[in-house]
């Protein structure tokens, strides 16, 4: 079933900016995406870098979404919605980069919407939310220097 902006938006009651198409379908992919500063990973791609907490640590996600990120300076949310059973989320997980922000695993289709971004959807299986970042300026011309990193922000 593909589901449309306006469907979602219906149906969690978040909102959406109204310079988006609300009649395009929502893909659904189970690969590498990113909306604004954050990345869907599937779990096996960092499975060496992120450990799962315990089943106990984990949460259902509700209709009405999870808040995984709010943007700098208090801006909009980015917020995990599913239907009811379908989707389990976490941010109890270890990451030794220290940019996880939580890990979902869905058995259908979920989705993160976002008031500038729409929304994107994940297909069934076990995912990374991940913020991004990147070197300070001072770094760029050393490429293996590791050193002060900022992340990306809305």
């Amino acid at each position: 079933m593909h589901m449309n902006l306006a469907e979602l938006t219906a149906r969690t009651g978040l909102d959406v900016l109204d310079h988006l198409e609300t009649q395009v379908a929502i893909p659904v992919l189970d690969g590498l995406q990113a909306q604004g500063d954050l990345l869907v990973i599937p779990f096996d791609i960092v499975a060496d870098a992120v450990i799962p907490p315990s089943d106990d640590r984990w949460r259902p996600v509700p209709r009405a979404g999870i808040e995984v990120l709010r943007g700098a300076a208090g801006g909009n949310p980015h917020t995990l919605t599913a239907e009811h059973g379908t989707c389990r989320w976490t941010d109890d997980a270890a990451d030794r980069e220290r940019l996880t922000l939580g890990m979902l695993r869905a058995t259908r289709p979920v989705y993160l919407i976002h008031p500038e971004h729409g929304a994107s959807g994940i297909a069934p299986g076990t995912y990374v939310i991940r913020r991004q970042r990147e070197r300070a300026m001072e770094n760029r011309r050393r490429p293996f220097s590791v050193g002060p990193v900022r992340y990306i922000a809305d």
